[in-house]
């Protein structure tokens, strides 16, 4: 059994999900676990993690558009929390509502997708963040 552990920053530019597929699936191929868990930790509280379609760019406008309903920022969501700015407290509650953590199984040696879905850092707030991720895979050697 072996395992390794790897912090991928991610640059986001502003509100919205980001393909994060590639630098997973670049760091799991290179580690030579054959069979075994990824798991995906995002360390923040304003920024989540999703498996999601990869097809149609009109099924993140669709999640965009049902959060910022279910969501709203500043006054209309009358919330106590906006320390810093009427995007703060918005932030946390989509975060809660999603996952900040992924568990995916690795098999011949890649993450186990199915053909229409991607890894997505998903940033809450509005403007651009440099976000930690941890990867920790464990599994058995090729």
């Amino acid at each position: 059994m072996r395992q390794d552990i790897h912090h991928l920053i991610v640059a986001t530019r502003q509100r919205g999900l980001v393909d994060i597929t590639a630098p997973v699936r670049e760091w799991v191929g290179r580690q030579g676990i054959e069979t075994g868990l990824l798991t995906i930790w995002c360390r923040h509280t304003s920024a989540s993690l999703l498996v999601q379609e990869n097809a149609s760019p009109e099924v993140r406008v669709d999640l965009e558009a049902f959060l910022r309903r279910l969501v709203p920022d500043g006054a209309a969501g009358g919330y106590s929390h906006d320390e810093e700015g009427p995007d703060d407290m918005p932030a946390h509650i989509r975060s809660a509502l999603t996952q900040t953590q992924l568990s995916i199984p690795v098999e011949h040696g890649a993450p186990v997708l199915g053909t229409w879905q991607a890894i997505y850092l998903y940033e809450h707030r509005t403007a651009p963040h440099r976000r930690e991720l941890v990867l920790h895979l464990i599994g058995e050697a090729a």
